[in-house]
């Protein structure tokens, strides 16, 4: 990030799944819309001079992306899969990187530890408006015209169940 290389640590099988669960349909959905899907290792840049960033899933219907093999600078829709040393991160200061992008309509970010959706969509206003989604209920992005069940999304996805109480102690 602006010319420093950090290490991140390599995905859980849950954050995985989430993302392999949504680009499939995903996919299917995008094929006739004449929009782009592209998973983890695409570049999303939010201005000429600002950095770069990886989201686990970028959605462009814009035109001018597809003059470069790079990057996506154009995106309507960008969604991130939360794990625990990044997810602090994804909703501070990428996130504040994505808001400069003109064409973002939502920001998704997807909990890999366990069921929650949190989807920002920015209004007539410009403003971001949080859209939260729990267990049974359909996710519905406007950006692409999209929904899908959170099941579905969830599915083969097994949290773990061994969690660490505040003094460091496994529980069940």
């Amino acid at each position: 990030m602006d010319g420093e290389v950090f290490v991140l640590p390599g995905g859980s099988k849950p954050h995985n799944r989430i993302a392999l669960n949504l680009a499939t349909a995903l996919d299917g959905y995008l094929q006739d819309k004449g929009c782009e899907l592209y998973m983890a290792d695409v570049k999303v840049q939010a201005s000429q001079t600002s950095t770069y960033h990886y989201p686990d899933l970028v959605v462009t219907c814009d035109r001018r992306d597809q003059n470069s093999n790079q990057f996506v600078q154009h995106s309507c829709l960008i969604i991130e899969v939360l794990s625990p040393s990044t997810e602090a991160y994804d909703r501070g200061s990428k996130f504040a990187c994505y808001r400069k992008l003109e064409t973002l309509q939502e920001y998704v970010l997807i909990e890999s530890t366990a069921i929650n959706v949190e989807c920002f969509q920015r209004n007539a206003e410009g403003f971001w408006v949080l859209h939260p989604y729990e267990a049974g209920v359909t996710i519905t992005l406007e950006s692409i015209g999209f929904s899908l069940a959170i099941d579905t999304l969830y599915r083969q996805v097994r949290f773990d169940e061994t969690a660490i109480a505040s003094d460091g102690e496994a529980v069940n």
